[in-house]
């Protein structure tokens, strides 16, 4: 179905175009629907442009998360031309666990046009209502273990992989939809030669005898693989929206974790012989593709692998971290998240990373950010999950 939305916008004496609503699943839709970014970010110097190879994959039927969910994808078009897009997805497995009758938006790019906003909402939330949806929430791209919230704080910097970028005025456009804010999550910058603090580190050598601290053990890599999904499961499982990973979708994770990061950028640690944390370290693809302009052939892919095996990355992201649910909240808690940071210093420092991004961090978590801005790090991004209700 295409949806024709009348001329509200006018440009000197003539009305622009009518604007057109289109799904995007095939054709000349899908293609403006994927390249549409190169357009709104070409004057941005903070945006990376995203590998083409890997957004295709990642709407295509072969992402195991379209297995538990439904997704649609539109484009808006004046004159044939992209000026906006959004998707919006049920996801069968959150409503298995909260039974809330929320479905979600994402995907959003959009013109500063409040006309394009309100026909990209009015369509996304008219299928949801049509799939039995009461409450919509997002941005998520697609799902809450997945890129998601609306860049709202700290546009002056690029963003790192697998964390979202968008200009200063899809907030307002957000909100003029009747959407409000659910949950900030936050993006914390460090310096790798940080010093950890005299308490914690006298914390840390009280606790050491019970604690064993170790790398990836490749030649292991499926046991270990399982060892960090369980204390994610864990660690996450009361945290707002958490959704744990179906099993494909955490062999996809495992595949670029073995790809992408070394065997010494993973810490588990163990108390009493026990696995009781984890703390994953990527290198920030998004550096190594900044100006391949999202093709990986004819030469980007060695330019790409010439940066992530020579040359290094100076820039990472720690995606992944936990301490199981018994620790949190007590000391040992938090002297288990500092030893496993600080183990990992020599290890990056060694690979020529100087800064890293800790992220997403919910603003509540007081507990991780004040371990977090204890060893210097401090906020530097803030990202912003938005809710409505259909009536």
């Amino acid at each position: 179905m295409t949806l024709h939305a009348s001329n509200t916008k006018a440009t000197g004496s003539s009305q622009a175009p009518s604007l057109e609503i289109l799904p995007a699943e095939r054709g000349q839709a899908r293609r403006q629907f994927l390249h549409l970014p190169w357009s709104l970010y070409n004057r941005d110097p903070t945006w990376v442009p995203p590998l083409v190879l890997e957004r295709k994959e990642h709407l295509s039927a072969r992402n195991p998360y379209f297995r538990h969910a439904d997704v649609r994808t539109w484009v808006a078009r004046r004159a044939g031309r992209p000026v906006g897009r959004i998707s919006a997805q049920v996801d069968r497995l959150h409503l298995e666990r909260y039974d809330d009758a929320t479905g979600f938006f994402g995907l959003l790019e959009a013109q500063d046009d409040l006309e394009v906003f309100r026909a990209l909402f009015a369509t996304a939330e008219g299928w949801l209502r049509e799939q039995g949806m009461r409450r919509v929430r997002g941005p998520f791209n697609f799902s809450i273990n997945e890129e998601c919230g609306l860049l709202v704080e700290g546009f002056d910097t690029p963003a790192v992989i697998m964390m979202g970028h968008a200009p200063p005025y899809y907030a307002k456009r957000v909100a003029e939809q009747g959407y409000d804010p659910v949950q900030d999550l936050l993006a914390y910058r460090i310096h790798t030669d940080f010093t950890a603090p005299p308490a914690l580190g006298r914390l840390a050598d009280r606790v050491a005898p019970r604690v064993k601290l170790r790398p990836m053990n490749r030649r292991k890599f499926q046991a270990d693989l399982a060892i960090i999904r369980d204390i994610f499961e864990d660690a996450w499982s009361g945290n707002w929206g958490f959704i744990p990973f179906t099993d494909e979708e955490f062999t996809a994770l495992g595949k670029n974790l073995k790809l992408l990061v070394p065997a010494d950028f993973v810490r588990i640690a163990e108390v009493d012989g026990e696995p009781a944390a984890m703390m994953v370290v990527f290198p920030n693809l998004n550096e190594a593709i900044r100006d391949l302009n999202g093709r990986l052939f004819p030469l980007g892919w060695l330019k790409l692998l010439w940066r992530l095996k020579v040359r290094g990355l100076k820039t990472g992201r720690v995606p992944l971290m936990g301490v199981r649910k018994r620790f949190q909240n007590s000391r040992l808690g938090a002297v288990l998240a500092l030893m496993m940071i600080t183990s990992l210093q020599p290890a990056v420092r060694r690979r020529g990373m100087e800064e890293a991004e800790m992220s997403w961090i919910l603003e509540s978590n007081k507990g991780m950010r004040s371990i977090i801005e204890s060893i210097g790090g401090w906020p530097y991004k803030r990202y912003r999950i938005y809710e409505k209700n259909l009536n």
